[in-house]
């Protein structure tokens, strides 16, 4: 196996800042942060939230995923919409996903959410979110999670990583999950935990859908 690039993603955010001629001050500003704050992610000597890295990207107009690809710079393009549920809209991508699901943090959803008022995203890389709750100020996405025959969190079939730490349970089907160098088969019954910074990727090679359930916590 090759040796894994971590991308530089302080070094893409102060690239397309720079390349759009706005200070630093002007995009703490933007997005309501200290310019210490946008000094340290742009330097790595701090790791930004999900809704943090939303704020920063819409504020750049650049997507997301752009700052985890494997190209040397970030691309400057627009960014994709997110449905909110299937068939609204284009599909998006998991870091779309969870910069969409941060984007409302002090919305409530529940206590009860019952299984036909799920909201749902259906990314186009053949996986399936559906959000169980939410509670104000606890920065953790609450899902199901669904992988079809040949899905993967990854459309391109790189290795993303994302500030937080996510918990997982595989309740049905087979996941392979590739973490950093190592490759594990999650059976049902079979669960994980690990920090999100770590470059990683899900994919469900059988001929039936995965399904397990997903705690997915920001970094503050």
């Amino acid at each position: 196996m090759s040796p894994l690039v971590v991308p530089p993603v302080g070094a893409r955010i102060r690239h397309a800042r720079t390349a759009r001629g706005m200070s630093l001050r002007g995009l703490a500003r933007e997005i309501g942060v200290s310019a210490s704050l946008i000094s340290q992610i742009e330097t790595g000597k701090s790791q930004p939230s999900v809704s943090t890295l939303y704020a920063i990207t819409t504020a750049l107009s650049i997507p997301v995923e752009s700052l985890f690809d494997g190209e040397e710079t970030a691309p400057l393009s627009t960014p994709t919409p997110i449905p909110a549920s299937i068939g609204a809209g284009p599909p998006g991508t998991v870091l779309q996903a969870l910069a969409a699901f941060a984007a409302e943090p002090g919305r409530r959803i529940g206590p009860l959410v019952r299984a036909d008022e799920r909201e749902v995203l259906e990314l186009d890389s053949g996986v399936v979110w559906e959000r169980l709750g939410q509670v104000p100020g606890t920065d953790v996405d609450f899902l199901l999670v669904t992988y079809r025959p040949g899905g993967a969190s990854s459309s391109t079939g790189g290795l993303m990583r994302h500030p937080g730490t996510e918990y997982g349970y595989l309740t049905s089907g087979e996941l392979v999950l590739t973490l950093g160098f190592e490759e594990y088969t999650l059976r049902p019954g079979d669960a994980v935990s690990f920090e999100s910074t770590t470059p990683h990727r899900y994919r469900n090679d059988g001929d039936e859908p995965a399904v397990g359930v997903w705690f997915v916590f920001s970094m503050p």
